[in-house]
């Protein structure tokens, strides 16, 4: 049998430059074409205007002091001053590290005093809490923090106009001494156990992840690109914004935070070409009772990615939605985050049974978690991918660095896979999601996609609990369409009876209007487990 490893095409070349070089470059041959849409306000930027609001706001941040290395804190929900300091920072060399628009006090200060942040833009309230506040707080803590620029603020207008008024020779002497593998963004990952690590990815990392994921989808500047997933994480600012400025597509915020209808609206309006989304974002849209009255013909593509695709939501969205040439995507923060993806010739079938092939100049390999023996086709085991996405390592946690990234390179991902003979793979769960019952391992992703087949279930959790006698157990939760009654325990056994082995049976059922999520759209697992423990606790 052949071996679970296979690498991506390495005919187009990587990327060498920076991203403000990539950014200047594109500016060269697109800059009368629109860049930036920001739909809530009906604001509106072309390349070439683009750039010098970019220009602005790094010439600005180099007046507070920052220089190269320097970490800067972006804290904001998705708008166009999200996207100037992106680019900014890149521009200076500086490290922008992205904070959760979902921290509060606790979670920030850890993120300012674990990264060393010098310096902090962000809007003074978001959702009722108050961002302006809590900085506060934390600059008490880490006196480190010098400066704080508030977006719709004189402090932002006073950065930008200093900026405006600098010398950009200054700018330009400084990207030249920059180089393509400089760290230049921190991301916390979510931190489910524990404090969050601080994922370092570099220029070469997140530009050559955007190009290419853009590159797999036939991105040109004709496209239009509608992204209501968020820029703080990768999903939003590299597969999103670095996507498109490398190609001279159009970035379309469609609102500050993923609003179904806003969305929608947004598609239509802007004759958007692609539209992102992980698959609750898809089924929330799906679920508008006007859906189907949307002009969204202008649809070709888009990017489905963050969590397991549920196939009946991935034919909704191609039959309902138009996106004809959808593509899944896998990966996670540490890769910049892409790894793996599907292609627009790939047949439907693999669009709903897999996450696709190893991208353009990385490597993907199914492993046995105990050994990292490389297994046979066929076989499940945990997905290691290697390459130029690979992060440099968590900022400053060389131990945990080591536990991620093995000494050939490889960065072990956690997830359970299986690889079949053409290299595509399939995901079949989390090895901490893994149910052991009685002995025999379940992997709850299998049970979620059947019990989404039931014509009353709109989506569809499985975890595990504690169990006397089997060790674990099964508990389905699940969410139903508007309208129905929900299924009982025994309706759901008997649905599954005779189609499903005995121990994937779920033995309780637990009925939500909506899981327990990360912002990023991932269901939290854990806090389930610890919500059935007492939910199942006895009276």
């Amino acid at each position: 049998m052949e071996p679970s490893i296979i690498a991506g095409a390495t005919d187009a070349p990587q990327l060498t430059m920076t991203i403000g070089r990539n950014l200047t470059d594109t500016v060269a041959r697109h800059g009368d074409r629109e860049a930036l849409v920001d739909v809530p306000s009906g604001r509106r930027w072309t390349y070439g205007e683009l750039l010098a609001e970019v220009a602005a706001v790094a010439l600005g941040l180099l007046d507070l002091g920052v220089g190269v290395g320097d970490r800067v804190g972006i804290w904001a929900p998705n708008c166009p001053e999200w996207t100037f300091v992106q680019y900014a920072t890149a521009r200076i060399g500086a490290i922008l590290v992205n904070v959760n628009p979902a921290y509060r006090s606790h979670e920030l200060s850890f993120v300012v005093g674990q990264s060393g942040m010098r310096a902090i833009v962000a809007v003074p309230e978001f959702k009722g809490s108050s961002y302006a506040d809590m900085i506060e707080q934390a600059r008490v803590e880490h006196p480190s923090l010098e400066d704080v620029v508030l977006i719709g603020t004189d402090s932002w207008s006073s950065l930008c106009r200093i900026g405006r008024a600098a010398d950009p020779i200054r700018l330009g002497e400084i990207e030249a001494g920059l180089s393509a593998d400089d760290p230049i963004n921190i991301q916390y990952t979510s931190g489910t156990t524990g404090f969050p690590k601080g994922a370092t990815l570099s220029h070469r990392n997140i530009l050559n992840n955007g190009w290419f994921v853009g590159e797999l989808i036939n991105y040109t500047e004709n496209d239009r690109v509608c992204i209501p997933v968020p820029f703080y994480h990768c999903f939003g600012m590299v597969m999103g914004n670095l996507a498109c400025t490398s190609h001279g597509a159009t970035m379309v915020i469609p609102g500050p935070s993923f609003d179904p209808a806003a969305t929608l609206r947004a598609v239509a309006a802007e004759r958007c070409t692609s539209l992102y989304g992980v698959p609750t974002m898809f089924i929330a849209m799906l679920a508008q009772p006007d859906v189907d009255s949307f002009d969204l013909g202008s649809l070709r593509t888009g990017i489905m990615a963050g969590s397991p695709c549920p196939v009946e939501t991935m034919k909704q969205v191609i039959d309902r939605l138009g996106m004809a040439e959808v593509s899944i995507c896998y990966g996670m923060t540490e890769t910049s985050p892409v790894s793996m993806q599907t292609r627009d010739g790939d047949s439907i079938e693999r669009r709903v049974s897999t996450v696709g092939r190893a991208g353009p100049h990385l490597e993907v390999k199914i492993a046995d978690p105990l050994t990292g023996e490389t297994l046979p086709r066929g076989e499940a085991g945990e997905l290691c991918t290697r390459g130029y996405s690979v992060m440099l390592g968590y900022w400053e946690q060389p131990e945990k660095t080591a536990e991620a990234i093995d000494a050939d390179g490889w960065m072990h991902t956690g997830d359970l896979g299986v690889m079949d003979e053409a290299g595509y793979v399939n995901i079949t769960g989390r090895i901490k999601d893994m149910v052991i019952r009685g002995g025999e391992n379940i992997y709850p992703r299998e049970i979620e996609e059947f019990l989404m087949t039931h014509p009353d279930v709109i989506d569809a959790q499985v975890i595990g609990v504690p169990d006397d006698k089997y060790g674990e157990e099964l508990m389905a939760w699940l969410r139903v369409r508007d309208g129905a009654t929900p299924p009982q325990v025994d309706e759901v056994r008997a649905f599954c009876s005779g189609r499903l082995a005995h121990y994937k049976i779920p033995r309780y059922v637990h009925h939500v209007q909506e899981f327990p999520m990360t912002i990023t759209g991932k269901v939290r697992k854990v806090e389930m487990r610890e919500a059935a423990a007492e939910i199942l606790r006895p009276t």
